[in-house]
């Protein structure tokens, strides 16, 4: 996989919230085990990993609006209608629950 394939939230997080979500995967998903790891309680792993999922949700919503963008910008290049534009977009949020 090519740098410029990587999502840009992914590329976007810290070295902490990268290996948060390592661990998390090798514990398959047990917050039980990450408070081991972590030798935290329950309540800071659930709170470590809500605030990694705010951090996601925040750049994911930054790749949307690039997304709209870039249609928006093949309109006023006149490389693709209005109309069409129109219906991708509305497409696409629809999709993502907007």
């Amino acid at each position: 996989m090519e740098r410029d394939e990587i999502p840009s939230w992914v590329l976007s997080l810290d070295k902490q919230s990268l290996e948060f979500i390592r661990k998390f995967i090798l514990n398959s998903g047990s917050l039980k085990n990450m408070a081991k790891e972590y030798e935290v309680s329950y309540p800071t792993v659930r709170t470590m990993l809500d605030n990694l999922i705010k951090k996601i949700e925040l750049y994911s919503k930054e790749e949307d609006v690039e997304f709209v963008n870039m249609i928006k910008n093949l309109v006023i290049d006149e490389r693709l209608s209005l109309e069409v534009a129109k219906v991708i977009i509305d497409k696409y949020r629809s999709e993502k629950g907007e």
